[in-house]
């Protein structure tokens, strides 16, 4: 079985990335994740049906809009959202989805877009941050998680 660690480390190995949630509004954790992948060279794309332009980008309408197709799809969005992008992620024929969970803030998890997934042989991180891996900030609070038991299950 593998670890949180072990998915999360090969979602992050790839290099086009779709973050769906992404908004107008800069200060929305989508964005941020969407910044911080974006300055780490992968090339990302954002996802929000209501928005032409985020982030100085342009900005898709659903995971299947986007060109060329990517390697992983980080969703930051309601949960009530998230079943419909895993949906999209499977006629897209996305091979990875990583739904946010914020510890201080509403979760994206969706127990049946995780069902979604599962069904369709997506590998699915339900829950954690990719910040965690990527910020010296997040670090230390994936350590503090991991202390907690409070990181997703493997």
């Amino acid at each position: 079985m593998t670890t949180f660690n072990d998915r999360a480390t090969e979602f992050l190995a790839q290099k086009r990335i779709a973050v769906a949630g992404v908004s107008r509004r800069e200060s929305e954790a989508a964005n941020g994740i969407y910044r911080t992948l974006r300055q780490r060279g992968y090339e990302v794309f954002a996802i929000n049906p209501h928005a032409d332009m985020v982030e100085g980008d342009t900005c898709y309408a659903n995971v299947q809009a986007i060109p060329g197709g990517v390697d992983g799809v980080m969703i930051v969005t309601k949960p009530e959202v998230s079943e419909q992008i895993a949906q999209d992620c499977v006629a897209a024929g996305v091979p990875r989805v990583w739904m946010h969970n914020n510890t201080f803030m509403p979760s994206s998890v969706s127990d049946k877009a995780t069902a979604v997934c599962r069904e369709h042989n997506i590998t699915v991180i339900d829950g954690g941050c990719p910040m965690m891996f990527l910020d010296p900030f997040h670090k230390c609070m994936k350590w503090v998680l991991g202390v907690m038991g409070r990181l997703p299950a493997g």
